[in-house]
């Protein structure tokens, strides 16, 4: 007989799922048996927990359905068209339920969610990794909401945050517009193929392609402008390259299905800016309509250092934005007035959801986590997972590092340290305080100099040094300059 046919053949997945209950049905069991003899003998059991929300229901959320719990044993299935939803509020109505809880499933649970808010229910979201970590058990619909259903009657799951209605609107235009960058970076990188199958070397000599120049030398090649001498007459006079190195860098093949593919690659560029103009002036307005925190304080725009970006917002956003937030956030070095949007998009002005910076910054994932087993550390690095304002935070951080201010300096000392990626993150977790106590406090930023920065960092060196001597039973006694000579 072969070996092959010694070996036992593969488990169904039904059989391996009954397997699975068998064997948590078997461990209920045993406990219950343990509990059963512990009562009999007289000892201490562990109480049993306090129900802080009996009202409550949980929702198992898919694409097409909702598993519905409001019980033990009241479970009940619900379509997810409109009228099923409405049909699922009066099911939670009919059964006193005041307080719900769900899991984010992709973007199926926001019309659930908008829904049962309006109709007056506390609605929990939470992230599914909860309900993991709480023990193990069959994993069914059924049996996920029941558990679901169970931790929050006792009031051991956590809301995720969830911005106010006044900003989510906001919120939603400007991860449109995000969205619409990137898809008009993609059809810049389609414009490069296809000029470089062409052998037109514009990316070597212009800075960006689509510039000020850049564009107007693929506006006159897909005009029909085959003359290199003429294109590069086209090249602001102020760029670096001369316009011999132009003319020789723009002598191509001028086939027609990459000029045909170049021609399409612009035309879609075109398309998203518009889509992106169109985002701004909805930003625009839903900035407008917040209310103005800043009351009488005076605004004092902070000097451009450069020109305006290319994804830069395309209106005055700085004074409204100012009075939205209560103050000027692009003061901090590195906050640009696109992250500062940013900002105001993801979490609003209110930050007293969370109690401290460390609360902020571990929700961003910007700071290690502490695991610990017999007081040794496990783990340090951050949470995975993406957070739009954490990213924002770490590009800024990556920004910083290049200028020549206090941060730069935490950054460049702190990389000697951890590397460039836990340098970023560390300065991005400066950020991210920052950020948390001019909203908290509405205090105006207070820009420290390079001398103050330095005379800090001395002043902690030097405590650090007279803790080491001490420890080694030394006394750190400063050096007397020598005398000058007459």
């Amino acid at each position: 007989m072969s070996r092959m046919s010694q070996n036992k053949s593969p488990e169904s997945p039904s059989r391996k799922m009954h397997r699975k209950i068998r064997n948590a049905q078997q461990r209920v069991k045993k406990v219950s048996a343990k509990a059963t003899a512990a009562a009999a003998t007289g000892a201490k059991l562990v109480p049993a927990p306090e129900v802080k929300n009996p009202h409550a229901a949980a929702i198992d959320v898919h694409s097409d359905n909702h598993v519905v719990c409001v019980g033990p044993d009241q479970v009940q299935t619900f379509g997810a068209y409109t009228v099923d939803l409405h049909a699922l509020a009066d099911h939670l109505k009919q059964y006193g339920v005041t307080t719900v809880v769900l899991e984010s499933t992709g973007v199926y649970w926001v019309p659930l969610f908008e829904l049962l808010e309006s109709r007056g229910f506390e609605v929990f979201l939470i992230e599914p990794s909860q309900a993991r970590h709480c023990g193990a058990r069959p994993k069914t619909d059924v049996a996920d909401c029941q558990w679901l259903q169970r931790l929050h009657t006792y009031g051991l799951l956590r809301p995720s945050f969830r911005p106010p209605e006044s900003v989510l609107a906001l919120r939603g235009y400007w991860r449109q517009r995000q969205m619409q960058v990137r898809y008009a970076a993609s059809h810049v990188q389609h414009i490069q193929k296809a000029l470089e199958q062409m052998n037109v070397k514009l990316t070597e000599v212009a800075a960006d392609i689509m510039g000020l120049t850049g564009r107007r030398i693929i506006e006159a090649i897909l005009r029909g402008e085959r003359d290199a001498r003429l294109l590069a007459s086209l090249r602001d006079p102020t760029c670096k390259k001369s316009e011999e190195e132009y003319a020789k860098a723009l002598q191509g093949t001028w086939r027609p299905e990459h000029l045909f593919a170049l021609k399409q690659a612009y035309a879609l560029y075109r398309f998203h800016h518009e889509q992106i103009t169109e985002c701004d002036q909805r930003v625009a307005e839903e900035l407008a309509r917040l209310p103005n925190r800043a009351a009488d304080k005076p605004f004092q725009p902070r000097p451009r250092r450069c020109g305006r970006k290319s994804n830069e917002v395309r209106f005055a956003a700085t004074e409204p934005l100012f009075q939205a937030l209560g103050v000027d956030l692009t003061l901090i070095d590195g906050i640009e007035i696109n992250t500062a949007l940013m900002i105001l998009a993801e979490i609003g002005v209110d930050v007293s959801r969370f109690p401290t910076e460390k609360h902020f910054a571990s929700w961003l994932r910007l700071c290690p986590q502490l695991e610990e087993s017999n007081h040794t550390r496990k783990k340090r690095s951050p949470r995975r997972g993406k957070n739009r304002l954490a990213q924002a935070l770490r590009m800024a951080a990556q920004a910083v590092s290049r200028t020549k201010t206090p941060l730069a300096v935490f950054y460049h000392r702190i990389k000697g340290r951890l590397g460039g990626k836990g340098a970023i993150t560390a300065t991005a977790h400066k950020l991210a305080v920052l950020v948390y106590r001019l909203l908290k406090h509405g205090a105006d930023y207070v820009r420290q100099s390079m001398e103050e920065y330095a005379a800090k960092l001395k002043e902690q060196m030097e405590r650090s040094l007279r803790r080491k001597a001490a420890q080694l039973g030394y006394d750190l006694v400063p050096k007397t300059p020598a005398a000058q000579p007459s």
